[in-house]
This record gives C-alpha cells, structure tokens and sequence, in this order.
C-alpha cells in the first residue's frame, strides 16, 4: 500500500468520525435529545459515568444513577431516569400516563 494510500484512507477515517461527531453535537444542539441518568445498562452508557470512568462505556452497573445515555427528548422520566444525576443504582420504573 503506498503512502498516498494510507493518508488518504487515514484522512476518510477522520473525516467520517468528525461527521458523527458533529451529528451528535447537532441533535443535541437542536433540542432533540437529552441525556437521562440512570437508566443504561453496565458499559452501556454514552459518557461521563462519574468518578472512575472516563466516558462512553465505562459504567460499571447497571441504571447507576451518574452514568447518562442521550433519548429522545421527554422520554427520560417517562422511562423512569432522571434529568441530573443521583445516588445509587435502582432500576428505573417507567412513569404511567
């Protein structure tokens, strides 16, 4: 494989991972989704599950109440997760109505 080949490859790569990246940002800049605590499953969660993890991935129980994974916006207390973070690891209980 030649070297132009491997940049140019290298430089797709990129330039697909920034588009998602971007995508992500851009839901959620446009009120499309929001992140709901407590409701991902063990190495499930999309980012920031609290102190010692690092992001996506990294929870290390089930529903714990720091870890977050974006849904649909209103559908978190709907489902039974919390819109800030909290204590423990109860499994959510899905709200009626």
């Amino acid at each position: 494989m030649s070297a132009l080949t491997k940049t140019t490859a290298a430089a797709a790569t990129l330039a697909a991972v920034a588009s998602l990246t971007l995508s992500a940002t851009a839901a959620q800049a446009a009120g499309a989704k929001e992140k709901c605590y407590g409701v991902a499953l063990a190495g499930k969660n999309d980012c920031a599950a609290g102190p010692g993890t690092t992001c996506a991935g990294t929870s290390t129980a089930d529903y714990q109440g720091n870890a977050w994974k974006y849904v649909s916006k209103g559908s978190c207390v709907k489902m039974g997760g919390t819109l800030t973070a909290h204590k423990g690891n109860a499994k959510p209980v899905p709200k009626r109505g």
